[in-house]
């Protein structure tokens, strides 16, 4: 069988989870290298998942000729100078979301990787999370009449370490966060997020403030078409892990996901008892595996990818537009571009 080589960039907790899933649970794959500025993390996770070889750079990794693909999960701000090396060197791309944190290099990108003829598959996970998946199809095949509602939550158990925020290398909240209910947004409405309205607030994480970014944000938008949108993204639950979408169509209404881990409810006189899902990890699971799982057997037998560069591209633009409004306190214009258009 032939198996496709690939290297990981970026071997925090993300960057861990792909090479692990790539090393164990797709035996189309063959886990070549890590690499991070961290050699040290490079080293033991390459040790820890048995592979020969580990690099402090990207540059290096893609001098291998063994490597056909490259995995970007480097933190945000590093992920453009990643993706044009691989780009130059001929390498297929798997790049974590955000794309990039400013649409004006999410546009050099995009044209620079379509002019080199590599792939790109940008890490917008909720496409390949089994229940947006089966709500997609239903919306495909009408069961729902046409979308004109949608509506999203994503509620994180707790802020990150202030140390996340300090470094000033992830991105803003509505980059690194609320980017994922821009993406999904556009695909399950399968049109584009044409005007924003974005009022964000510190309400729970003042120590965020000095970093000049947010903890809790309500939104409202409009798609191309007409259809109309409110997403409501939080960083401290105190409970779990809470990602909820709801598509309201002119027939009915489709809601996916789920805070109950396990299906067991224990009732006694104290009360009701049940588990929650801690972690986007834990809660995302099989779409993480899913997508990585597809970018290989994408590679393998030559096909376009599902999330491409240009899908990376409108969800830049549409957290640009977010955090315009946010700043500005009105509706904004996203800037979006069209497919077959090259950046001016």
């Amino acid at each position: 069988m032939a198996k496709l080589g690939v290297g990981v960039v970026g071997v925090g907790t993300m960057g861990k989870q792909h090479a692990y899933n790539l090393r164990h649970l797709i035996p189309e794959a063959q886990l070549i290298a890590v690499a991070d500025t961290d050699i040290e993390r490079a080293k033991l996770v390459a040790t820890e998942l048995e592979i020969d070889h580990h690099y402090s750079s990207v540059e290096a990794m893609v001098e291998r000729k063994d490597v056909q693909a490259i995995v970007v999960v480097t933190p945000a701000k590093f992920h453009g100078a990643a993706m044009k090396v691989c780009a130059h060197a001929g390498k297929d791309i798997f790049c974590e979301k955000p794309f990039t944190l400013t649409v004006e290099e999410a546009d050099e990108v995009l044209d620079l990787t379509q002019n080199a003829g590599v792939r790109v598959q940008v890490g917008h996970v909720r496409r390949y999370d089994p229940p947006n998946v089966s709500a997609k199809r239903r919306i495909e095949a009408g069961e729902i009449g046409d979308p004109v509602i949608f509506k999203s939550l994503a509620r994180d158990p707790a802020p990150p370490p202030v140390g996340y925020m300090a470094s000033g290398v992830n991105g803003m909240f509505f980059q690194d966060s609320t980017v994922h209910e821009f993406d999904l947004g556009r695909w399950l409405m399968n049109d584009e997020i044409s005007e924003i309205h974005a009022y964000g607030a510190v309400l729970v994480f003042p120590e965020i403030a000095q970093f000049n970014d947010i903890d809790t944000a309500l939104l409202n938008m409009k798609f191309s078409r007409g259809a109309l949108g409110a997403v409501e993204n939080y960083m401290q639950s105190g409970y779990g892990y809470d990602v909820r979408t709801e598509v309201v169509g002119s027939k009915g209404t489709i809601i996916t996901g789920y805070l109950q881990q396990t299906a067991e409810v224990v009732l006694t006189a104290a009360g009701a008892k049940t588990d929650v899902v801690d972690h986007f990890l834990v809660r995302f699971a099989d779409g993480y595996l899913h997508q990585m799982r597809d970018f290989v057997q994408t590679i393998l037998t030559d096909r376009s990818t599902k999330v491409d560069a240009f899908d990376g591209r409108q969800s830049v633009a549409v957290a640009a537009a977010a955090e315009r409004s946010y700043r500005e306190g009105r509706a904004v214009t996203v800037q979006n571009r069209s497919r077959t258009s090259r950046a001016s």
